[in-house]
């Protein structure tokens, strides 16, 4: 099935939203995403790297600002 990338993204930042935590001064929520997804919502500036071990990984400034955004859109 061919899927539209930008609102599989949107969506999964969406969710993210779902998970958000404050750890260590930086918002995070667990990624547990397709790495593609990861790799396509860092390169968007939405997310800091997601290619440490961690189990979570950090919003960028903008986007925590558009997973509330998107969150509100998808789910609110």
């Amino acid at each position: 099935m061919d899927a539209d990338q930008d609102k599989a993204d949107e969506v999964a930042l969406a969710l993210m939203y779902l998970t958000l935590q404050e750890d260590y001064a930086a918002e995070q929520a667990w990624k547990g995403y397709d790495r593609d997804i990861l790799d396509r919502l860092h390169a968007k500036g939405w997310i800091h790297d997601p290619k440490d071990e961690a189990g979570s990984m950090a919003f960028t400034e903008e986007g925590l600002a558009k997973a509330e955004e998107l969150f509100k859109k998808y789910f609110g």
